[in-house]
């Protein structure tokens, strides 16, 4: 979405100059209503709203249906652009409101086949079930709400009609969510094109099993194989798959934190839970926050846009928080096409008939785009996206979200009235795709953790790091394992659990593939909460969640070093480095070592590796998780191929390419932030700014966009502040979501806080008013006494039943 028409510029510079004058009763009609009273259809008796000093909703109703219809109307006002732009992309819905900048985007989730299997999902719905009846009522109050108030901005800007919400959308946006966690849609074709074109000594420091009989390297006989058209056709789908969540505006899930520690190591001798899922920042933030109670129930939650049951939660008896399971539950693989016809493949000794489907796209200010789609046995065809562009070979793609059926409603519906372990374990067991780790507490005293996901059972032997052969058996799922066998926890005898997106161990012994994170973030917080020198409270379980430092940087200099030193031979550049030998890995913002160690592995990235995998792949590489793999095994391997820059006639060395990549960085780091090295601080170089989908294109940022704040921390530290690899200056896209706490010795002090505000609406209070203390790592009270509510209650909305 950062190319926006620059049509939307016109109306926008018309509306200011209107809202600067007599005009401002256009943005007061858009803001959202918190006091007084409104009518709403359905409802059996009036609901009481408060809003709090930070603009979150405390609902009050006497039943669940009312509690949810009340929900979804103040979630709407606060957040119906997101809600819109949310359904919009998983459902290739983009272009017809954005025009043909967004028409791949739309071309690649409708080859996803996500809106398809949205909808078939949506009609097999249990109508009767508390889950979907209170899904449907919050349903109802968004669409009141947009049937009866004026549109946001946005849509006035965009053009975007008025269209009813469904649970076909809601079931399309957690699609979507399943498909940010996909990391092997992006990253299969990166290491299948390092072992096939390049061979196995350079496979060998991404640590992945290489397989010589490859599916798509020098096997010879039936075996598919890729041609120059197809890799360049599957880097670009790698690149669009990327894109695609960098541009629409709406977060990604990309990492976490959680853990829980037991009573036996509290201060308070009660289980204290806390959380802090790492999500793709944006302007409005992806949590929405709302205490429900009525007869029989209360959780404070976070809510995303627009799904009814809180993702995550808690009241006076229990709680839980997410981080990405990460497992790979998404296989690519290469058809073999029968010659004579060819929409037919091999599978399973015999030539099949591919299923067709043809789906229309509407594009703003062009004619409407046929997109005509195939389905192997193995999954959707997603090398179909963009037509023949993508080379001749058929990639089709099996994904666990498409196999499944996944009652994500039922899960979190049960979830959030999980008050027993048993019940809780019951209801993550529903949880399919994605993949989800829950850490839960319970004022009972019991913690646990539950790697949640339908995990497939692959053929023996296969490596899903690859592309696979459709045409032989090893892209054939069996089936799933049991959730018993899945890696989880409970009531450990450590006193503690640790969640934070590692490599987990599953004690039934299963093998659990997937793309993880490095082990450096999971060790440090380990490393704390194992000393025993104090008592967990509130307190220091803060300086825990805003903790800087991390070993992944003194461990991946460590074996450069003597070379380093050789090869640096001026003198303030020599007391840097010496500097830099003896750092601890902390990204603090007033030390210059992360800056210079940043720049420094990009630039060692791009000598290394950039030759080896041209533009396309390179750009590729530097998103995936397997890079941060490879770098410190490269960085220890001085004969490796890849120190060799295949683009001049000499063979140079790890020590050639250390002088190449520490000059590159010094260079950069002048020219962009001036000769002095004191003034390459951290806090200079690493900004968040929290980006709206208009904010994307100039010079709407200044009015959409919040920010920037220089933030400490960095990626893989446990305050992840996480960049991508990349030059100076850094932008933050992704980390903590929400900072929460929860001593269940007092759940009514939880702390929390959003990093940008309630609100989605410009103008608005709380549209940014969380900001500023979010970058400095300051915590607000989430209230749940009835005390503390009162205290805090800035002003009240009544939602009474509607007389017919």
């Amino acid at each position: 979405m950062k190319k926006i028409l620059g049509f939307v510029l016109i109306p926008l510079a018309a509306l200011l100059l209107i809202t600067a004058g007599a005009g401002s009763w256009y943005v007061k009609a858009k803001l959202p209503q918190r006091n007084g009273e409104i009518s709403l259809s359905g409802l059996a008796a009036s609901v009481t709203v408060r809003y709090d000093e930070r603009g979150v909703p405390h609902i009050r109703a006497e039943s669940e249906i009312d509690l949810y219809r009340a929900l979804g109307y103040v979630h709407a006002q606060d957040r119906l652009f997101q809600m819109e732009v949310a359904r919009r992309l998983a459902r290739g819905e983009l272009a017809e409101i954005l025009g043909p900048k967004l028409l791949e985007t739309d071309q690649l989730f409708r080859t996803l086949g996500i809106r398809a299997h949205a909808d078939r999902m949506a009609a097999q719905l249990d109508r009767n079930s508390p889950a979907t009846q209170t899904f449907l009522a919050y349903l109802d109050g968004i669409n009141q709400y947009q049937r009866e108030r004026p549109a946001p901005m946005e849509f006035d800007l965009l053009g975007i009609p008025k269209r009813t919400f469904t649970v076909a959308d809601a079931y399309s946006v957690s699609g979507y969510l399943a498909y940010s966690f996909a990391a092997a849609f992006r990253t299969e074709p990166t290491m299948t094109y390092v072992r096939d074109k390049l061979g196995p000594d350079y496979l060998k420091v991404f640590d992945l099993d290489w397989h010589p009989e490859g599916v798509l390297g020098p096997a010879a006989g039936s075996v598919a194989r890729l041609t120059p058209s197809d890799w360049n056709g599957m880097a670009r789908l790698a690149r669009v798959s990327q894109q695609a969540l960098a541009d629409a505006g709406v977060a990604a899930f990309e990492g976490s934190n959680g853990w829980a520690v037991s009573g036996s190591l509290s201060a308070s001798g009660k289980p204290l839970l806390a959380g802090d899922p790492h999500i793709g920042y944006s302007a409005p933030s992806v949590w929405y926050e709302a205490h429900l109670s009525a007869p029989g129930f209360e959780l404070y939650g976070h809510y995303l846009a627009p799904f009814a049951h809180a993702l995550l939660g808690h009241n006076q008896q229990f709680g839980w928080t997410l981080t990405m399971f990460h497992n790979d539950d998404l296989d690519l693989i290469a058809e073999k096409v029968n010659p004579a016809n060819p929409n037919q493949v091999w599978h399973k000794g015999q030539w099949v008939d591919l299923q067709t489907r043809e789906e229309t796209i509407s594009v703003k200010g062009a004619a409407e785009v046929l997109l005509k789609l195939r389905r192997s046995p193995h999954g959707p065809i997603v090398s179909d996206a963009f037509g023949q562009s993508l080379g001749r070979t058929p990639v089709a793609m099996w994904w666990a979200f498409l196999e499944t059926e996944n009652p994500m409603s039922e899960a979190f519906y049960a979830l959030n009235r999980a008050d027993t372990l048993a019940k809780a374990r019951a209801a993550v067991s529903k949880i399919h795709a994605p993949g989800l780790n829950v850490v839960y507490a319970n004022a009972a005293g019991d913690i646990a953790w539950w790697a949640a996901a339908k995990l497939p059972q692959r053929a023996k032997g296969v490596n899903p790091n690859f592309i696979l052969d459709g045409a032989s058996a090893e892209a054939d799922i069996a089936g799933f394992h049991p959730f018993t066998t899945n890696p989880q926890e409970e009531n450990p005898a450590r006193g503690y659990i640790v969640s934070a997106n590692h490599q987990p161990q599953a004690a039934s012994g299963i093998e659990v593939p997937g793309y993880y994170s490095q082990p450096d973030r999971a060790q440090r917080l380990d490393s704390l909460l194992r000393q025993g020198k104090a008592k967990w409270d509130i307190k220091n379980s803060q300086a825990l969640q805003l903790d800087v430092r991390t070993g992944y940087g003194p461990r991946l200099l460590a074996p450069l070093l003597p070379e380093l030193r050789e090869v640096v031979t001026d003198a303030a550049e020599r007391g840097l480095l010496d500097r830099l030998s003896q750092w601890d890995g902390s990204y603090s913002m007033d030390s210059v070592l992360p800056t210079l160690f940043v720049q420094f592995v990009y630039q060692l990235t791009v000598a290394a590796m950039a030759d080896e995998m041209g533009e396309e792949q390179f750009k590729n590489l530097l998103s995936t998780r397997v890079l941060d793999v490879a770098l410190p095994r490269l960085a220890a391997d001085s004969r490796s191929p890849w120190w060799n820059n295949r683009a001049t006639p000499a063979v140079e060395t790890r020590k050639d390419q250390l002088k190449v990549a520490w000059n590159a960085s010094f260079k950069h780091l002048r020219e962009t932030l001036g000769t002095d090295h004191a003034l390459w601080t951290w806090g200079k170089s690493h900004t968040l700014t929290h980006v709206h989908p208009l904010g994307r294109q100039k010079p709407l940022d200044r009015l959409f966009n919040v920010g920037p704040f220089a933030v400490p921390g960095g990626r893989e530290t446990p305050n992840n502040m996480s960049r991508g690899i990349g030059p100076v200056p850094w932008a933050v896209v992704s980390g903590p979501s929400t900072r929460r706490l929860i001593d269940f010795s007092d759940p009514y002090g939880t702390l929390g806080g959003n990093p940008v505000g309630q609100s989605g609406v410009l103008f608005d209070s709380h549209y940014s008013d969380q900001a500023s203390a979010f970058a400095r790592g300051v915590y607000m009270p989430q209230h749940l006494a009835e005390k503390d509510i009162a205290a805090n209650t800035r002003s009240t909305l009544t939602l009474k039943p509607k007389q017919p």
